[in-house]
């Protein structure tokens, strides 16, 4: 079975199938904040997705990480490395890529385990 949340006619924010959780990519609310801000809070959103399909960030199996903006990479490194948790960082790529909105600096996609 497939239960999907937050369904619209494009997408759904997140999918989970057999134990495992597909989030769609995770960008900020607030596009006036500066890399850091927005960071926080697409971390925020995952952790809120997370929680909603019974896992957490402990139970990432992979994030992936598109940044607007490589010269943001270490910025939005120090946010990163606030919020994963000792011994459970996922495996991970960082790529610069064109984000559908300007204003957006990050898009963060990440797949847990339930």
């Amino acid at each position: 079975m497939i239960q999907r949340f937050d369904v619209g006619p494009r997408m759904s924010e997140m999918a989970v199938h057999n134990g495992t959780v597909y989030l769609a990519g995770q960008v900020a609310a607030d596009g006036n904040q500066d890399i850091q801000g927005q960071t926080r809070q697409v971390l925020d959103a995952i952790d809120a997705l997370l929680a909603r399909a019974g896992s957490d960030k402990t139970k990432i199996l992979r994030a992936q990480i598109f940044l607007a903006d490589l010269a943001d990479f270490a910025a939005m490194n120090s946010v990163w490395e606030a919020w994963v948790v000792a011994g459970h960082t996922p495996p991970r790529a960082t790529v610069q890529a064109a984000l559908a909105k300007p204003e957006w600096k990050v898009e963060i996609v990440v797949t847990a385990a339930a």
